[in-house]
């Protein structure tokens, strides 16, 4: 298998949204020349001009995995099964197969493709969009290290890579890839109390996403424990801690808690059973 880098030749199964994410960043980041890279979707309307940027786009699965040193499968998790089976004759132990589809485990692809195939499972997350992404990445069987290495230095060019066992994978979709969904709502609301405080709502809207994006960057960079952090703006008797009061009376922790434990759940529930 090629290192990931411009002699790699890399197929994109499923090109939608965040497979489009993915091959945006690839070439931004010259990890991937546009011209090594062949991308399939499943619907005509989605092939307008052919190719974008270089990048050779069409329908046939099993060419452009046949072309190719590493294949990125982002389809849904029902199509999955489908999608291996097609492109199983195009894949052998030298060649790399990474998922992005939620709930499918490794082992699942692993016995559809019948070869021992080195398989990465990832979860990537929204924010790769802006190159603020998390993705986490867990091996198959007949992975090896430098295959893990390569999926660190393509999903690195959307954000962070965090390498897990992937049994905690169904918690992993539940926390990073369903809370961007779950910050907005958060989002949304301060910006709604500074609107009822008396301010417009695109100042409100900025202030909220900004302290947002501040408290987390001090999380990340000092390692310090949220809890901790919290403490260092709350200062007796003042504004904060009538606040945090407001937000413990109303249940916002429980309900965060409890909206992650849901979204796991449901990751779960989406495994697909093998029918063989």
């Amino acid at each position: 298998m090629a290192q990931a880098g411009t002699q790699m030749r890399l197929a994109v199964l499923g090109a939608g949204k965040m497979g489009g994410i993915l091959i945006e960043a690839f070439v931004k980041r010259g990890l991937v020349s546009p011209k090594d890279i062949r991308a399939t979707v499943g619907h005509a309307r989605d092939r307008k001009n052919g190719a974008k940027g270089g990048v050779s786009l069409g329908s046939d699965n099993r060419e452009a995995a046949r072309k190719a040193d590493a294949v990125l499968l982002c389809v849904k998790p029902q199509t999955v099964a489908q999608v291996v089976d097609e492109i199983r004759g195009e894949l052998n132990e030298k060649k790399l197969l990474i998922s992005i589809a939620a709930s499918v485990p490794t082992d699942y692809i692993e016995r559809r493709l019948k070869a021992k195939v080195p398989v990465i499972r990832a979860m990537p997350n929204t924010p790769s969009i802006v190159g603020e992404g998390v993705t986490a990445i867990a091996k198959g069987k007949f992975a090896e290290q430098k295959h893990v290495d390569a999926a660190q230095r393509l999903f690195g060019a959307v954000g962070r890579t965090v390498v897990v066992d992937e049994k905690n994978m169904d918690a992993i979709t539940g926390l990073s890839a369903s809370g961007p969904a779950f910050i907005y709502i958060i989002l949304e609301s301060l910006a709604e109390g500074g609107v009822k405080a008396g301010l417009s709502r695109e100042l409100a809207t900025l202030l909220a996403a900004q302290t947002a994006l501040g408290a987390a960057k001090v999380a990340i960079e000092t390692g310090h424990h949220p809890a901790l952090l919290k403490d260092t703006v709350t200062t007796p008797a003042g504004c904060t801690i009538d606040g945090i009061l407001e937000l413990e009376e109303g249940g916002l922790r429980v309900t965060l808690i409890k909206a992650v434990m849901k979204a796991a759940q449901r990751a779960k529930e989406l495994l697909i059973k093998d029918e063989h």
